[in-house]
């Protein structure tokens, strides 16, 4: 039998020809590279969220597998009184420290942004609460915030504007308070390096121009700065929120929900209920409650970036 080798060896070259430009591809190594990461997300946490949502519809408990009990355990949720608390905790304690963090946060990136001495060395201390372990810097609140050697009551009483020391973690308000107080001091480093680092990608033209046509440096913050910070803005403002209604460490430490539930958060309440109660179906149902939430703040973000049209010189 006659076989063209000349057709066949030819047919060849071109499988490798087009194989070769398949492994050039953008789109075949974009899909390579992603790989590794695609497979880490869907490990540790499509596969945990999908554990999370059967065991909210589970009476799954400590040691013994659970049986489908549809929504239950969301049913309870809904007449629970301590879970309502914990959702009014969530939203107040996410609210007020995520404001405070971008204010002070955006005062200091600007306070950074000019021309002062040590400026490197200022910008590594402003970073030392972010990087410190969250368990750690809740132990050192726990020191100040102590009813009996709190630096903070001693030297308020010292000054005379107070004539006791005041029980920081043991009254409801207080301790309310006083939780947010610690995640303010926490994550203002972080609201205030990454606006910095915005801050330096705007062009310095910008500003002088807005000089020339004699504008204030209210103007200049308000006309220029803050519109070109806005897809950073967005972006920042959503992983706060994310790292702050999703908060533990901290409030675990300090108060651990007390007292009377006055600083339990919905994922502090999850664990109690979960964990040490061993009502882990309760308690995954209290997480998933937490994911509108937490959608919300993408879709914001989703949304605020949008804006970075304005800069690519398109419709706003």
């Amino acid at each position: 039998m006659y076989v063209d080798t000349k057709a066949h060896g030819t047919s060849s070259k071109a499988l490798a020809a087009h194989r070769f430009r398949f492994g050039e591809s953008r789109g075949f190594l974009g899909l390579l590279f992603m790989l590794p990461a695609a497979t880490v997300l869907l490990l540790f946490l499509a596969y945990p969220l999908g554990l999370g949502v059967w065991l909210g519809m589970t009476d799954a408990r400590v040691g013994r597998g659970g049986t489908y009990i549809g929504l239950e355990n969301y049913e309870m949720l809904w007449t629970d009184s301590v879970f309502w608390l914990s959702v009014f905790n969530t939203l107040l304690y996410t609210v007020v420290a995520s404001v405070f963090k971008f204010a002070l946060g955006l005062w200091l990136a600007l306070l950074l942004n000019h021309h002062l001495p040590f400026k490197a060395f200022l910008r590594a201390i402003v970073l030392l609460p972010w990087i410190v372990p969250t368990a750690l810097s809740a132990i050192a609140f726990w020191w100040i915030y102590d009813p009996q050697f709190s630096v903070v009551s001693w030297a308020l009483v010292r000054l005379g504007l107070i004539d006791k020391y005041i029980n920081f973690l043991g009254d409801p308000a207080w301790a309310r308070a006083s939780v947010i107080m610690a995640n303010i001091w926490r994550g203002i480093p972080f609201v205030a390096i990454t606006l910095l680092a915005g801050l330096q990608t705007i062009p310095p033209s910008l500003y002088e121009a807005a000089v020339i046509d004699g504008a204030t440096p209210w103007q200049r913050f308000r006309f220029v700065t803050f519109p070109m910070l806005t897809p950073i803005i967005a972006v920042v403002m959503t992983f706060s929120v994310l790292f702050t209604f999703t908060d533990f460490q901290l409030i675990y430490v300090l108060t651990r929900g007390g007292p009377l539930n006055a600083t339990h958060l919905m994922a502090t309440l999850s664990f109690q209920r979960a964990i040490p109660g061993g009502n882990l179906g309760e308690g995954a149902a209290i997480a998933v409650s937490m994911i509108p939430f937490l959608l919300a703040a993408i879709l914001f973000s989703y949304f605020g970036l949008q804006r970075r049209r304005w800069q690519q010189g398109g419709g706003d």
